[in-house]
């Protein structure tokens, strides 16, 4: 078979869910071939292995931590002459968009962002995206170049199908431009104990219902029953109630997880655009007019104050 370039997503060796799905999305349409760049690269060819990378193909230098986006796209180029590949998949965070198009643009490629499934076609890869604020359906493919494509997160359920995952040295060469933009700080994000907001299978949100900051603790105990992330709409974020990025939405983050828990959330379509693909989606509000409800699989009419609380305790007593 054909092999496929897959981009790896993780932090210091440790590989992260996306890129998990993406290993069993590329064996529908060819072998997986990872790319791994910097710190780790043997601890996650164990992982990477175990669901059907059949190589693993490795570099590590100080441009890739110390310069943005072009190094690791030097990187991926070296990786996509050496192998010439059927496909590229690289997951859909604002990072590998942009590696993703600049890599597109050097190989002459066509480019496919934010799909949510991928199959083989007669003519190549097959990606199917939803679009326009989830109210349509696209399938679509690239028709020149090698396909080029990001996958969002929570699109695909990871599987295990263990291949070689042997470790092979990538080559690369850096550009011009790989030390245009100098990496000065680095601050590391205050952990929450929480899932990754766009990598979460369960996502609770709040709106404009939870009226105010000091309310927001009745969102987070739902989500910390449930082991979810915590959203929270622009309305909650634009008054100060819950930092920006936790926001769900067009001008927020995209969010995709087998549920969807909005509270409080009128579901206005700039909403509606960052989770409308979630699996299953629940809502709470005492509004029975809300337009969320025109999308829910299922709606409770009722004050969240009063709704949350119960389905939390609900949530502890069968967890036992």
């Amino acid at each position: 078979m054909a092999e496929v370039l897959i981009y790896v997503d993780h932090v210091d060796g440790a590989v992260r869910k996306p890129t998990l799905e993406l290993l069993t999305l590329a064996r529908r349409i060819g072998d997986p071939v990872a790319v791994h760049l910097g710190p780790g690269a043997e601890e996650a060819a164990k992982v990477l292995g175990e669901h059907g990378a059949v190589k693993v193909l490795a570099a590590d230098a100080a441009e890739f931590a110390d310069y943005l986006v072009v190094p690791k796209v030097d990187a991926l180029q070296a990786a996509y002459d050496a192998v010439s590949p059927a496909a590229v998949l690289v997951p859909s965070s604002a990072e590998g968009k942009e590696i993703a198009a600049r890599l597109a643009v050097r190989i002459g490629s066509g480019i496919i962002t934010d799909a949510v499934d991928l199959e083989a076609g007669d003519e190549g890869p097959v990606a199917t995206q939803s679009v326009f604020a989830a109210g349509y359906t696209t399938r679509s493919r690239i028709t020149r170049g090698t396909p080029v494509i990001t996958v969002k997160p929570n699109s695909a359920t990871p599987e295990a199908a263990p291949a070689a995952g042997a470790v092979e040295q990538l080559s690369v060469s850096f550009g011009e431009h790989a030390t245009g933009t100098k990496v000065t700080a680095r601050t590391p994000r205050e952990s929450t104990g929480r899932p990754e907001l766009t990598e979460a299978a369960i996502v609770v949100s709040g709106g404009r219902g939870v009226n105010g900051a000091e309310n927001f603790h009745v969102i987070e105990s739902l989500a910390d029953s449930l082991g979810a992330a915590v959203g929270a709409s622009r309305a909650a974020v634009d008054a100060g109630w819950y930092p920006h990025s936790n926001q769900v939405g067009q001008t927020g983050k995209s969010v995709s997880p087998q549920l969807y828990v909005a509270a409080g959330i009128s579901g206005a379509i700039q909403h509606r655009a960052g989770m409308q693909t979630s699996k299953t989606i629940v809502a709470v509000n005492k509004d029975a007019e809300a337009p969320i409800f025109d999308l829910v699989d299922y709606g409770v009419v009722g004050d969240l104050f009063q709704v949350v609380p119960q389905l939390t305790e609900e949530v502890k007593t069968r967890k036992g």
